[in-house]
């Protein structure tokens, strides 16, 4: 019979009073929640648990506050080149890892070819498949200094650069390359002329820019000429009597457009691999091991007494291409573990930009994207 105490004992009690009882997840829970896990023949705890009440029962709080994440985020740069820059993202979740890597390759802006204008081409390459190589030409050239080009402008200085391709092949001589170095920045603009029906003797003739002022005149860019980001980029070659006159003209835009504005030869990521040896692996298997993987990630260490031993010596060089745990007899001795909030991110420059540069501007955009979306739904 159940008394009135016993009635009381179970309105009050708690399993978290109980001096036995763990706080926080299991261990086991802990690991689905923060690492994805590399089995043999697939990965397990892949998706994100992203609901507040995901595990109230133990107690844990799994709801998004901006503190927390003030506190865990942060960005570690691993190396930064003029053209390459390797970072690690920490504290984040895999879908703002992503957001950046389509906005540096669609919503960076940066300068390309748009327009060739081909006055004379005798070359083996037909008219349409050498504007197309020129227009896949990368230009360094800073695009927050310039202007968007719409259908009612006018080309000017602000948002038109302007090149030159004059290049002949002697006859008499061996085949000439090319290249992109032939490329001649114009500063005061096009220098074809239009063909207008009604002009007269006394008019000013007309080309396809309206410069107000030289380029070179310009801070930005008097001591900084405007070239291609690659010198040595093929575009044609010649035979002996062949000629290739053009004008080239770059305007502003951005990959979602064409991949000619992308800044970034490509934006990746991937999730910080964590090795983890569940047992001692030595002598026979220890050596096994090392030679089984490609990317150098244990090394033996020498115990003494001719005994050795595996470590894990470079756990980032990892890839997860499980050679280790394909090994029947290594299998149960490795886990190959991915940390769900930490992502090493590389970034290949094009050269309109640095790197870091570029990742900054990416920030700016998705900042201006988050205070559209707090607008429209204030």
């Amino acid at each position: 019979m159940v008394t009135e105490e016993d009635k009381i004992f179970a309105k009050n009690f708690r399993i978290d009073d109980l001096p036995d009882v763990p706080a926080g997840l299991p261990p086991h829970l802990k690991l689905k929640q923060n690492r994805v896990v590399s089995k043999r023949d697939a990965s397990v705890d892949t998706a994100d648990v992203i609901y507040s009440g995901s595990y109230v029962s133990s107690g844990v709080d799994n709801t998004v506050k901006l503190e927390n994440f003030y506190e865990d985020f942060k960005v570690d740069v691993i190396s930064c080149t003029e053209t390459d820059m390797e970072f690690d993202m920490i504290g984040i979740d895999a879908a703002f890892a992503n957001a950046f890597r389509r906005i540096l390759i669609a919503e960076v802006p940066s300068m390309a070819i748009e327009k060739v204008l081909i006055a004379y081409n005798t070359s083996l390459i037909v008219d349409e498949v050498l504007a197309h190589r020129i227009g896949l030409i990368p230009i360094a050239a800073d695009p927050r200094l310039f202007e968007y080009l719409t259908e009612n402008d006018q080309a000017n200085e602000k948002n038109t650069i302007v090149f030159k391709l004059h290049v002949k092949c002697p006859k008499g001589q061996s085949r000439l390359q090319v290249l992109t170095n032939e490329l001649q920045w114009l500063p005061n603009g096009s220098e074809f002329l239009k063909e207008t029906g009604g002009s007269t003797s006394t008019s000013k003739p007309k080309t396809y820019t309206s410069f107000s002022c030289s380029q070179d005149s310009l801070p930005e860019f008097a001591d900084n000429p405007i070239t291609p980001s690659h010198l040595d980029i093929l575009i044609a070659k010649l035979s002996p009597g062949q000629e290739i006159e053009l004008e080239a003209h770059a305007v502003k835009g951005i990959g979602k457009t064409h991949a000619k504005w992308s800044p970034v030869g490509t934006a990746w990521y991937r999730m910080l691999p964590e090795v983890v040896l569940l047992g001692e692996v030595e002598n026979e298997n220890a050596e096994r091991l090392v030679k089984v993987c490609p990317q150098n990630v244990f090394d033996i260490e020498d115990m003494g007494n001719g005994r050795k031993r595996a470590t894990v010596a470079q756990p980032r060089n990892c890839t997860l291409c499980k050679e280790c745990v394909r090994d029947h007899d290594l299998v149960d001795l490795v886990d190959l573990r991915s940390v769900k909030n930490h992502f090493i991110f590389k970034i290949e420059s094009t050269g309109s930009l640095p790197p870091d540069v570029l990742f900054t501007e990416a920030v700016k955009i998705l900042e201006d994207k988050c205070e559209r979306v707090i607008a429209d739904l204030s």
